[in-house]
């Protein structure tokens, strides 16, 4: 079983990011547990529950489908953050994969899980609906400008996929 929980959703006005408690988990296997920026990675988070996809944190922000899933509370990918590869296998399954990156663009797989897809992506267009509720009345200018644009076309995106499942 697949789950992922944000709670304490919180902007911290002065970096212009979101913040909130993650939790990420699979089985019996904590994979996160702590306070971290959450918008920084929440457009690959979301684009992974559609494609394949592998972490760069040291790509640049227009790359926004290559950086971490979650970075951070100071929100700078380079800093520190939970980076995961998702492969999209037969069946409606997939494969997510924890990694830590290096600085020449590979990685090392520290544990790896196969979960139902349609699990993972309703989760996931809850959490981009979430996001997307908490920013409507915000005064929020993420420094990827696209974010909110990013984000309400993946979960447009993830709801028709849904719809089709």
């Amino acid at each position: 079983m697949f789950e992922l929980a944000i709670k304490g959703w919180s902007l911290d006005k002065d970096l212009q990011i979101i913040q909130a408690d993650v939790h990420m988990s699979v089985e019996d296997s904590l994979l996160i547990e702590e306070p971290l920026c959450i918008d920084v990675g929440l457009p690959a988070l979301l684009y992974s529950a559609l494609h394949d996809s592998a972490p760069n944190r040291f790509a640049p922000a227009d790359q926004w489908e290559r950086m971490p899933f979650f970075v951070c509370g100071c929100g700078d990918p380079e800093c520190r953050g939970f980076s995961f590869v998702v492969r999209h296998l037969e069946g409606e399954q997939l494969e997510l994969s924890s990694v830590e990156e290096r600085t020449n663009g590979t990685y090392r797989e520290l544990e790896t899980h196969v979960i139902p897809a349609l699990e993972y992506r309703q989760q996931l267009v809850d959490i981009g609906e979430t996001y997307l509720r908490f920013i409507a009345e915000l005064d929020y200018r993420p420094y990827f400008q696209d974010t909110v644009k990013v984000v309400e076309e993946l979960v447009a995106q993830l709801h028709l996929k849904l719809r089709s499942e």
